[in-house]
């Protein structure tokens, strides 16, 4: 045995059946990079960062996430298009196809952890075949410290293999790519994938089912921040909605960007760093996230300036989905440990391309509920193929394809939290205002950081607020650094009668997303929807 306990630590991983020509045990950035670059996965970019393409897949693949119904999951997960059932004994005969793919292989193997609050640790294991991967999850999850490692104990494993090919008519995939979570063995399997994001949120996932139905902890997709007298805002948001530029505040602490768990009066990052995107960064626009992209951390699929080391973060010609992944100490006002107290703001962020949503509005605990389940966002002409006029997105809990459980149970969790803390909640439009996509005109960043300032510093307690008569939503008439005619969204339209139709027709979608959920929805959710007929 060496002197790091490699020897120990192999055994450990023979119990599970993991064996391999040679397996490098928790490199440090350096060597994973050096590896990467001899091994062809990437290259060395001008700011220090490992570029390296992520393959076929550029983004998660939803259709081949699957849990397996055992015991633990089949009374308890929300089953169906979003948790597919996948059969005990074809996972057991796919761990061991996979096994036998790597145990010729040389493999790069890591102990880390989820979950920044100490009491709500769960270790883990993840054996990449690629270095870059392992690069993602010492950057990803949290680092445990050498004399930590020398004992570690994992609780779940993961297992990364982007080279092997699954056979769908032999092992009950759908095509050859695959994650599997199997809460019995604690094994996330990922095959036929180099996209390193089915790491992280296979680990989202499982934190899902097990700390609210498990341990009584509210888990949130979205970013924290912590201010100077100890405030903690959260920050709900689909992709494109301004969530992780509006967290990334140079005023205040970042306590994470992506995911949370809330239980008593504290709020605990799931993670040990970023997953940004990164299409169209610049240094004037995200300064925290531009200058966070250097030695150490990785960039995904992005291509450099021709004759330059340079990324190139307009070019789009591999995906939009651009990433790249860092410790989160290399955002220069990170929280560490990263946990804050109760929060005194929660903001849902929502991107409408209909021009309807007022800028900041304040939610009831119904509506906050509602807009919750709801998770609304609109996507506009160019983000994907096919989409030419907006279209209403709606994810449930701002995370839809990441929850185990049902919807409503999440919702009523923050329903409780909202009690517990007296905390307000906000929607925030960051979309289009002055009329819908290719008529108005996108929100300016600087008046939505206005009001989210305006609202975390106490500025919007006592003025007058108007009632939106179809949403019901309560809309400040005044906001320090804001024009008073921009806080009503009808106020901006030169065509009232079309934002009214529009508005109908918004709210005609929202509750005909919301008919899925009525039947096991509280009442208080259900009056707090739209006053608009379902159409369509």
């Amino acid at each position: 045995m060496n002197s790091n306990g490699t020897h120990d630590k192999g055994k450990e991983l023979e119990k599970i059946g993991l064996t391999f020509k040679k397996a490098f045990w928790d490199l440090s950035p350096a060597e994973l990079v050096e590896r990467a670059i001899v091994q062809g996965e990437g290259f060395l970019a001008d700011n220090g960062s490992l570029s390296a393409d992520t393959g076929k897949f550029t983004g998660r693949s939803p259709k081949d996430r699957f849990i397996v119904e055992d015991d633990i999951t089949r009374d308890h997960v929300w089953w169906g298009d979003i948790n597919i059932r996948f059969d005990a004994a074809k996972f057991d005969a796919l761990y061991k196809k996979v096994t036998d793919y790597l145990k010729d292989k040389e493999v790069y193997v890591r102990d880390s952890y989820a979950c920044a609050l100490p009491e709500y640790q769960l270790n883990l294991r993840v054996i990449t075949e690629s270095a870059y991967q392992n690069i993602f999850a010492n950057n990803l999850f949290l680092r445990p410290t050498a004399a930590e490692r020398a004992t570690w104990n994992p609780e779940w494993h993961i297992v990364a293999a982007p080279g092997f090919q699954a056979n769908p008519n032999i092992d009950g995939t759908r095509q050859g790519n695959f994650a599997i979570i199997n809460f019995t063995r604690k094994i996330l399997l990922i095959g036929g994938t180099g996209y390193t994001g089915e790491i992280k949120k296979g680990i989202f996932s499982v934190l899902n089912f097990v700390l609210p139905h498990m341990r009584g902890v509210f888990p949130m997709h979205c970013s924290a921040n912590l201010g100077d007298s100890g405030d903690t805002a959260i920050f709900f948001g689909l992709s494109g909605t301004g969530k992780t530029t509006l967290s990334a505040d140079p005023n205040r602490g970042l306590i994470g960007d992506d995911e949370h768990g809330w239980v008593g009066d504290t709020v605990f990052n799931f993670e040990g760093g970023c997953y940004a995107k990164v299409i169209d960064l610049t240094e004037k626009k995200e300064p925290e996230i531009f200058r966070a992209i250097k030695f150490g951390a990785l960039v995904e699929n992005v291509r450099f300036i021709p004759g330059t080391r340079s990324v190139d973060y307009t070019n789009d010609s591999v995906t939009e989905n651009t990433r790249a992944a860092y410790p989160i100490d290399h955002i220069h006002n990170a929280v560490i440990p990263s946990y804050g107290r109760n929060p005194k703001n929660i903001f849902m962020l929502t991107a409408d391309a209909f021009g309807v949503l007022p800028p900041i509005s304040k939610l009831t605990r119904g509506q906050a509920m509602f807009h919750f389940i709801s998770g609304y966002t609109a996507k506009v002409a160019g983000t994907e193929e096919g989409v030419t006029e907006p279209q209403p997105a709606f994810s449930a809990c701002f995370g839809a394809p990441f929850l185990p459980l049902h919807p409503t149970k999440y919702a009523e969790m923050l329903g409780h939290k909202m009690d517990e803390s007296q905390v307000n909640v906000w929607l925030i439009n960051t979309g289009w205002t002055g009329g819908a996509y290719g008529v108005g005109k996108r929100m300016d960043l600087p008046y939505t950081r206005a009001m989210i300032q305006a609202a975390m510093n106490g500025h919007l307690e006592n003025v007058d607020f108007d009632t939106d008569p179809i949403f019901g939503l309560q809309m400040p008439r005044e906001c320090p650094n804001v024009p008073s005619h921009l806080l009503n969204p009808r106020n901006t339209w030169a065509d009232k009668e079309a934002y009214d139709n529009q508005a109908l027709a918004l709210a005609a979608r929202f509750n005909k997303n919301f008919a899925k959920y009525a039947d096991i929805a509280s009442e208080e959710m259900k009056q707090a929807a739209p006053k608009a007929a379902v159409v369509g």
